[in-house]
C-alpha cells in the first residue's frame, strides 16, 4: 500500500506582497514534496493564503480597496511566485474561497455540538499588527514584545474549551511518546501543558471581514479556528 504525505507550506497571509521569507519556505516543502515523491509516497503538497482578519482590513481600507479585492490582488501575487518557482503544489486554498467557509462553518457546528464552546466576554492589550492579546506584565515600554503598537479591547467572544482537553492531551503525550519530535520540543510541549490551559478567544466582532459565526451574525470565527 502506497504510504501517504501530507506538506504544507504556511497559508501566507495577504496584508503585503510576497517577499524572500515566503518563497523560502515554498522551496523548502517543494524540495520535501520532491523527495517523497521520489521515495514512493502519495504526496499531498497544499499552498494557500490566509485572507480574513482586521489587519486586513484595515490594510486594504487603507488603499482604498474593499478586503476581497485587496486579497484577490495578494493572492495572485503569490500564485505567481509559486509558478515562477516552479512549485509542485497539488492545491492552493484561499480563506475566503467558499469551499473553506464551508469547512470551517462545519467545524464551528461540530464544537457546538460538542458543547467546546460558550459565550463569554475579552478584554485585553490587542495588537492588531500581531493579531494577538497581551497581558500588562508583557507590554514593554507600552508596546507589544514585538514592538507594535497595542490598543485596548473590550468586546464579546465565543471560547473554545481548551482547558478540558489538558488531562486528555498530557494521557495523549503519554501513551504516544514519537507524537511529538524531537523528544526537547516534546518535553517544551508537555510542561506547557502542565502549566495549565486557558480557554481560548474564537470569535471578533470588532471587525467583519472573515467567517461570520453561525445562527450569531455579529461574531466573526477568529483566525485560531479559521486558518
Amino acid at each position: 500500500m502506497t504510504r501517504a504525505f501530507y506538506v504544507t507550506t504556511p497559508i501566507y497571509y495577504v496584508n503585503g506582497s510576497p517577499h524572500v521569507g515566503h518563497a523560502y519556505t515554498t522551496l523548502a516543502c517543494d524540495v520535501l514534496a520532491r523527495f517523497m515523491r521520489l521515495d514512493g509516497c502519495d504526496v499531498k503538497f497544499l499552498s494557500g493564503t490566509d485572507e480574513h482578519g482586521q489587519k486586513v482590513e484595515r490594510t486594504a481600507e487603507a488603499a482604498g480597496m474593499t478586503p476581497q479585492a485587496f486579497a484577490d490582488k495578494v493572492e495572485k501575487e503569490f500564485r505567481e511566485m509559486a509558478k515562477a518557482m516552479k512549485a509542485t503544489c497539488d492545491d492552493f486554498i484561499r480563506t475566503s474561497e467558499p469551499r473553506h467557509k464551508k469547512g470551517v462553518t462545519k467545524f464551528w457546528e461540530r464544537l457546538v455540538e460538542n458543547d467546546d464552546l460558550y459565550l463569554g466576554s475579552y478584554s485585553g492589550w490587542y495588537s492588531v499588527t500581531d493579531e494577538t492579546f497581551f497581558a500588562e506584565k508583557e507590554l514593554i515600554n507600552g508596546k507589544a514584545p514585538t514592538g507594535a503598537n497595542v490598543e485596548w479591547v473590550e468586546e464579546p467572544s465565543y471560547f473554545f474549551r481548551l482547558s478540558k482537553y489538558q488531562d486528555r492531551l498530557l494521557k495523549f503525550y503519554n501513551d504516544h511518546p514519537d507524537f511529538i519530535a524531537p523528544a526537547s520540543r516534546r518535553n517544551e510541549v508537555i510542561s506547557f501543558v502542565k502549566q495549565g490551559l486557558i480557554d481560548l478567544s474564537v470569535s471578533r466582532t470588532t471587525f467583519t471581514w472573515g467567517v461570520p459565526v453561525p445562527g450569531d451574525p455579529d461574531h466573526v470565527v477568529y483566525v485560531w479556528l479559521d486558518a
